[in-house]
C-alpha cells in the first residue's frame, strides 16, 4: 500500500517537475533577452553618430556624450545591482529595470536636443545596467548543477559576445533602412516581452525590505563618483590630451579620491553597498582579471577594425558592417561546438583554446596592408569570433560556479563591471598610442621620402605624368599631394598593425593566468542552500 502511494506521487511529480523546469527556462530566456538588449545598446549607436548629430544639431565632440552617458550610467548600475536585487527580489528588480530601460529607449527616440538625449541615455544605462548581472546571476540560481546549466550558459555567453560584436553593424542597417530613431524604438517590443516574461515566470527569492534602512548612502555616493569619474576620464582622456584638459583632470582626481573612500567604506561599513568579499575566492578574482583582459581585447578590436576599414580602406558603413558580421556569424556557428568541448574537456583547456584563437586572429592582422578588405579580414574575424565565445562561456561558469547563492548576485555585478572597465581602459590606451605611433611612423616615412632620393623623384615623375591630363600645369603640386596622401595611409597602416600586435601579445599574457584557476565542484551552488 505505502509503496503504491509513493509510486503514484512520483508519477504525479514528474509532469509537475517538468512543467516547473519549462517555466524556469522561459523565464530565464526573457531575462537573457533583456541582457542582450542592454549590451547591444552600448555599441548600437556607434555607426550612426553622424546621423544622430545632425538630427540633434550637435557637434562631433558634443555628440560623443550619447555614447559616454550610457557607459557611465551602466558601469555605476552594474555593481549596485547585487544590493538592489536582494532588497527588492530578483523578479521585482528585473521588471523595474526592464520597464525603465524600455521607457527610456522610447524617450531617446523622441528627444529634441542633445541635453534631452543625454538625460534619456543616462536613464537607459542605469536601468540597462541592472538587467545584465541579474540575468547572469539568475542562471546560477535557477540551474544549480552543471548539466542543467550547460545550454543556458552556452547561449547566454553567445548572446553576450554577439551583442557587442553586431551592435555597430545592426545600428548601421537600421539607420540606413529606417532612421536613427529606430535604434531606440526597436527596444520597445522586446523590452515589454521581457517585462511580462520576468513578472509571470520568474520567482527565485523574496525581497528583504529591511535592507532599505541599511542602505549605505555614503558608499553609494563614493562608488558613483569613483566609477563615473573613471569611465569619463578613460573615455575622454585620449580625445583631449588627458590631464591638459581640466574636465579630465578633475574627474580623474575625483575618481582616485572617491575610489579610496569607496574601498574604505566597503571594508568598514556594517552593510556595504557592494560586497567585495567575493574577491577572496581565488577563482572569482582570477576570472575577473581574465574577463577584464578579454574586455580590453574585444571592445578595442570592435573599435579598431571599423576605424581602419573606414580611414585606410575607404569602406562605407555598410561594407564595414559586412566585415564585422563575420565575427558574429562565427560565434553563432561555433556555439554548438563549444557545448561539445565543454562536455569533453576541462574548462581551463577550453578557455586556453579560445584565447589561442583570439591571439591567432589578432596576430594575422599584424600583416595588414593598406589594400586589406573583406577577403583579408574574413579569417581573422572568424578566428576571433570563435575564440571569444569559446573563452567567455566556461569563464562565467568558473567565476560564479564556486560561490554560494547568497553571493552570486553581488559577484555577478562585479564580474560584469570588470569586463566593461577593461574595455574602457583598452580603448583609452589604444587611442593614446595611435596618436603617438602615427606621428612616429610619419616621421620615419618623411625621412625616406626626401626629394634628394632618386626613387622618390622617379615616383613623383610618374605621378605628375598620370595627373597631367586632368590637372595640366597643376600636376606637379598634385603629385606632391598624392605622395603625402600615400605616406599618410602607410603611417596609419603601420600604426594599426602595431595596435593589433599589442593586443595579440596581451592575449598571450592573459593565457598565463588560466593555470591559476581550478575546476569548480559540481553542485557548488546547490551545496550552499
Amino acid at each position: 500500500m505505502y509503496e503504491g502511494v509513493m509510486v503514484r506521487d512520483a508519477a504525479l511529480a514528474g509532469p509537475a517537475l517538468r512543467a516547473e523546469q519549462r517555466r524556469q527556462m522561459w523565464g530565464f530566456w526573457a531575462m537573457a533577452l533583456g541582457s542582450f538588449m542592454a549590451i547591444l545598446d552600448i555599441q548600437i549607436v556607434a555607426s550612426s553618430i553622424n546621423e544622430i548629430s545632425a538630427g540633434l544639431s550637435a557637434s562631433i565632440d558634443e555628440i560623443q556624450w550619447v555614447q559616454s552617458a550610457y557607459l557611465i550610467a551602466e558601469v555605476i548600475a552594474i555593481p549596485l545591482s547585487g544590493y538592489l536585487t536582494r532588497m527588492l527580489s530578483t523578479r521585482v528588480y528585473y521588471v523595474v529595470s526592464a520597464l525603465g530601460f524600455t521607457l527610456a529607449s522610447a524617450a531617446c527616440a523622441f528627444t529634441w536636443s542633445l541635453p534631452s538625449m543625454v538625460v534619456c541615455r543616462v536613464l537607459q544605462g542605469l536601468f540597462g545596467g541592472g538587467m545584465i548581472p541579474t540575468a547572469f546571476a539568475s542562471m546560477f540560481i535557477l540551474f544549480q548543477d552543471s548539466k542543467s546549466r550547460a545550454i543556458p550558459q552556452i547561449l547566454t555567453g553567445m548572446l553576450t559576445m554577439t551583442a557587442s560584436s553586431i551592435g555597430p553593424t545592426l545600428g548601421g542597417y537600421i539607420t540606413d533602412a529606417l532612421s536613427w530613431h529606430w535604434l531606440f524604438l526597436a527596444n520597445v517590443g522586446p523590452g515589454l516581452a521581457c517585462v511580462w516574461g520576468a513578472w509571470t515566470l520568474v520567482d527565485v527569492d523574496r525581497p528583504q525590505p529591511q535592507m532599505f534602512k541599511q542602505l549605505d548612502l555614503w558608499g553609494l555616493l563614493f562608488m558613483a563618483i569613483f566609477l563615473g569619474g573613471l569611465e569619463y576620464s578613460l573615455d575622454n582622456g585620449p580625445r583631449h590630451d588627458w590631464f591638459n584638459d581640466d574636465s579630465v583632470a578633475i574627474c580623474a582626481t575625483l575618481a582616485l579620491s572617491c575610489g579610496l573612500l569607496f574601498f574604505w567604506r566597503s571594508f568598514t561599513a556594517a552593510y556595504p553597498i557592494v560586497e567585495l568579499r567575493a574577491f577572496r575566492d581565488r577563482n572569482f578574482a582570477v576570472t575577473s582579471l581574465v574577463s577584464a583582459m578579454i574586455g580590453v581585447t574585444m571592445f578595442t578590436l570592435i573599435y579598431l577594425t571599423p576605424v581602419f576599414l573606414g580611414e585606410v580602406s575607404g569602406y562605407s558603413p555598410l561594407q564595414i558592417g559586412q566585415v564585422m558580421m563575420i565575427q558574429g556569424c562565427s560565434m553563432f556557428l561555433c556555439a554548438p561546438v563549444i557545448g561539445s568541448l565543454q562536455a569533453r574537456l576541462e574548462p581551463r583547456l577550453v578557455i586556453l583554446i579560445g584565447l589561442m584563437l583570439i591571439a591567432a586572429g589578432t596576430f594575422t592582422n599584424t600583416l595588414l596592408t593598406s589594400d586589406w578588405g573583406f577577403a583579408q579580414f574574413a579569417l581573422p574575424q572568424a578566428l576571433r569570433g570563435a575564440g571569444f565565445v569559446c573563452s567567455f562561456i566556461p569563464l562565467t561558469g568558473l567565476a560564479l560556479g564556486t560561490l554560494p547563492p547568497s553571493e552570486v548576485h553581488n559577484a555577478s555585478g562585479l564580474f560584469n563591471v570588470t569586463r566593461n572597465l577593461g574595455g574602457a581602459l583598452g580603448l583609452a590606451v589604444i587611442n593614446t598610442l595611435i596618436n603617438q605611433r602615427t606621428w612616429l611612423h610619419w616621421q620615419q616615412l618623411a625621412e625616406s621620402t626626401r626629394l634628394s632620393r632618386e626613387p622618390v623623384r622617379q615616383a613623383l615623375g610618374r605621378m605628375r605624368d598620370a595627373l597631367q591630363p586632368q590637372l595640366g600645369s597643376a600636376s606637379q603640386a598634385g603629385s606632391y599631394g598624392m605622395l603625402a596622401e600615400q605616406a599618410q595611409l602607410q603611417a596609419a597602416t603601420l600604426t594599426y598593425a602595431d595596435m593589433y600586435r599589442l593586443l595579440a601579445w596581451s592575449v598571450v599574457l592573459t593565457m598565463l593566468l588560466v593555470p591559476l584557476l581550478h575546476k569548480p565542484r559540481d553542485m557548488a551552488v546547490a551545496a550552499g542552500h
